[in-house]
């Protein structure tokens, strides 16, 4: 347990980084992370649901961390409101349903397409222009009306289904609007909060098959607690260096930590 707890409490630290970088909110991270602990641990009862346990603890930590990084964002002025809202509430909607539909599908089925949506991601990223190297505009073109109600649904029922917040889909999205990488993983932290909240609460509300001391539905309150310990002292100090990376370095480590999330979740789970 206290090896577990450690090596939480040192991934918290890579979370925290990564939220403040990519605008993950820690989700790419604890996924996978949660999940290997669990099925290395193998604790009685949990290992059927870890992948279960491993979305709703990522969900509960990006509720803390997503809300952390925003606000040092805001505080910075780095934020949009015009990006952020309404395109928060339509997110929102969808993370409602994602989230409920995830509590049905089956653990192994629950991974592959968290993988399956990790590939997806990268190839689009690679292969589609407008990511790698932002084209050059006057001024960023602004969310047009059908990407922000029904491409807002969508992206919050794929991101809560997943425990992933969403980022993979919004910084791609700013991305091709002409928002730099600072810009992009910016505005992802506060549309990765609806996401997360939804998530937490319906997981949390959830009848787990294997719920035991130190759970709270689907949420592992342990691990979730030694990854914060971990993320929030890493935000307050990555928020200082944001901006100071330069465009494509920023967008091509976008690309390989997503490449060497899907390499660990595969081999989890082989």
């Amino acid at each position: 347990m206290l090896t577990s707890f450690s090596t939480l409490l040192f991934l918290g630290c890579l979370t925290g980084i990564t939220t403040v970088l990519f605008g993950f909110g820690g989700g790419f991270i604890t996924v996978p992370v949660v999940y290997g602990v669990l099925t290395v641990t193998a604790a009685p009862g949990k290992d059927a649901d870890a992948m279960h346990i491993a979305v709703a603890t990522s969900a509960a930590v990006m509720v803390v961390n997503a809300a952390a990084a925003a606000l040092a964002q805001w505080r910075q002025g780095r934020l949009r409101r015009a990006y952020v809202w309404p395109l928060a509430a339509f997110i929102a909607v969808g993370a409602v349903a994602g989230s409920f539909a995830a509590t049905l599908i089956g653990g192994t089925a629950l991974r592959l397409l968290f993988a399956a949506y990790l590939l997806v991601t990268i190839a689009d990223s690679l292969l589609r222009k407008g990511f790698l190297s932002v084209a050059h505009r006057t001024r960023p073109e602004p969310l047009g009306r059908r990407t922000t109600t029904l491409g807002g649904v969508g992206i919050g029922l794929v991101a809560a289904g997943l425990g992933v917040g969403g980022s993979v889909m919004t910084v791609p999205l700013l991305r091709r609007r002409g928002l730099s990488m600072a810009e992009a993983t910016a505005m992802a932290n506060p549309l990765s909060v609806p996401v997360a909240l939804a998530g937490t609460l319906v997981y949390a509300l959830a009848p787990a098959t294997s719920a035991g001391p130190g759970q709270l539905g689907y949420v592992d309150l342990t691990a979730g607690a030694a990854l914060l310990i971990g993320s929030l002292p890493t935000i307050a100090v990555a928020r200082r260096v944001t901006g100071r990376v330069p465009d494509r370095v920023h967008s091509v480590a976008y690309v390989v930590l997503l490449l060497i999330v899907l390499v660990v979740m595969v081999a989890i789970g082989v």
